[in-house]
C-alpha cells in the first residue's frame, strides 16, 4: 500500500480511537440507564368507620382536590349516637350539680352542728363548775354530758356524710369526663362518614357503588398523589461511583418521545434491589456467575406549569450529569401524575 493509504488509515484510527475516548468519557461523566421508571405517592382510600354508601360524587380516574368530597356514608346512626352522648353529657353534668348541692348542705349541717357541739360543750363545763358550788343538781350535769355526747356523734355522722357527698362530687367529675369523651368520639366517627381527598391527585379505579355496605378498614380505591413525582432509576454499581445528591438530570419519558424534563437526583438506595426481594440469589453454589448488580436511584421530576401529565408506571431514560451538584432545585410548581 501506498504512503498515502497508510496515512488514511492511521488518521482513521486515530478518529475512531478519540471517539470512542469520547464516549467512554460521556458515559462515565453522564451515566445513562433506561432501566427507569416513573413512581408517586399512592393512598389508599379506606373508611374509618361502616355503614352504606349514600352518595359517590367522583368517578373512575378524576382528577381532585385536597379536601374535596369523594364518599358519604350513611350519617343517620352516628347522629343518633350523637344525640345520645350529648343527653349523657348532660345526665352526668346534672349529676354533678347535684353532687356539688349535697356537698354544700352536707358542710353548711357540719358548721351548725359545729356551733350545736360548741354550746353543748360550753354549757357541760359551766355546769360542771356550778356542781362544784352545789349550784346546779348532778343530774343537770349528767343530761349536759349526753347532749354533748349526742352532738360530738352527730358532727361525727355530718363529716362522714361530707366525706360521701366529695365522694359523690368526684365520681360525677369523673362520670362528665366519661360523657365528654363518649360525645368527642362521637363527633368523630360522625365526621369520619364523609371521606374526603387527603391530597390532591387522581383517583384509580373505583370498586364501590351506592348502596353498598362498607367495614372499617375496608379498600376502596386509590389515590395517586400529584405533590411529588419522581423516577426510580435502576443503575449498575458500576456507575455509582460519581453519583451523588442534588445533581441534575435529564429525563426521556417513553410517553411524551419529544419532550425531556429535569430531575435531581434525591437518594441512592443503600442495597441493590435484589437485596430487597423475598427470595435473594444464592451464591453459596459451584456454578456461580458473576453478574453486575443494579441500584435505584431516586429522581424527583422537575414540573413547569404546562407540562403534560405524567402517568405512574411509565418506562423512562435517566442521563444524570455528574460533573457538579445542584445545591437548591429550581422552583416549580408540581404537576399531578396520573
Amino acid at each position: 500500500m501506498s504512503k498515502r493509504t497508510w496515512a488514511l488509515l492511521l488518521l482513521v484510527l486515530v478518529i475512531a480511537s478519540a471517539g470512542g475516548y469520547l464516549l467512554w468519557r460521556h458515559q462515565r461523566l453522564y451515566p445513562h440507564t433506561a432501566d427507569a421508571y416513573l413512581g408517586a405517592h399512592v393512598v389508599r382510600i379506606e373508611p374509618r368507620v361502616g355503614g352504606q354508601v349514600v352518595r359517590l360524587p367522583v368517578r373512575d380516574h378524576q382528577q381532585v382536590t385536597q379536601g374535596q368530597l369523594l364518599v358519604t356514608i350513611d350519617e343517620r346512626p352516628y347522629r343518633i349516637a350523637l344525640q345520645q352522648a350529648q343527653a349523657e353529657l348532660k345526665l352526668a353534668q346534672q349529676h354533678q350539680l347535684a353532687a356539688e348541692a349535697a356537698l354544700t348542705a352536707a358542710e353548711a349541717a357540719i358548721e351548725q352542728q359545729q356551733a350545736q357541739l360548741d354550746n353543748a360543750r360550753r354549757t357541760y363545763q359551766r355546769d360542771r363548775r356550778l356542781l362544784a358550788k352545789h349550784a346546779v343538781s348532778q343530774a343537770q350535769v349528767d343530761g349536759d354530758r349526753d347532749r354533748l355526747h349526742e352532738m360530738q356523734a352527730a358532727v361525727a355522722a355530718q363529716q362522714a356524710g361530707r366525706i360521701q357527698a366529695q365522694r359523690t362530687r368526684g365520681e360525677a367529675a369523673a362520670r362528665i369526663g366519661v360523657a365528654a369523651a363518649a360525645l368527642a368520639k362521637a363527633r368523630l366517627e360522625l365526621s369520619y362518614t364523609s371521606i374526603v381527598a387527603p391530597a390532591s391527585g387522581t383517583l384509580g379505579e373505583i370498586a364501590i357503588r351506592p348502596g353498598d355496605i362498607l367495614q372499617p378498614g375496608q379498600a376502596l380505591f386509590p389515590l395517586i398523589e400529584d405533590q411529588v413525582v419522581w423516577v426510580e432509576a435502576n443503575y449498575k454499581e458500576s456507575d455509582l461511583s460519581r453519583i451523588r445528591p442534588g445533581q441534575s438530570a435529564r429525563i426521556a419519558i417513553d410517553m411524551y418521545p419529544d419532550k425531556t424534563f429535569r430531575g435531581v437526583v434525591e437518594s441512592v438506595s443503600p442495597a441493590s434491589g435484589v437485596a430487597f426481594s423475598l427470595l435473594p440469589p444464592e451464591n453459596a453454589t459451584g456454578n456461580w456467575v458473576k453478574v453486575t448488580q443494579r441500584f435505584p436511584v431516586r429522581v424527583r421530576v422537575l414540573r413547569e406549569d404546562g407540562a403534560p401529565p405524567l402517568r405512574v408506571g411509565s418506562s423512562c431514560a435517566v442521563t444524570i450529569d455528574t460533573t457538579g451538584t445542584q445545591r437548591e432545585a429550581p422552583t416549580t410548581s408540581p404537576h399531578g401524575a396520573r
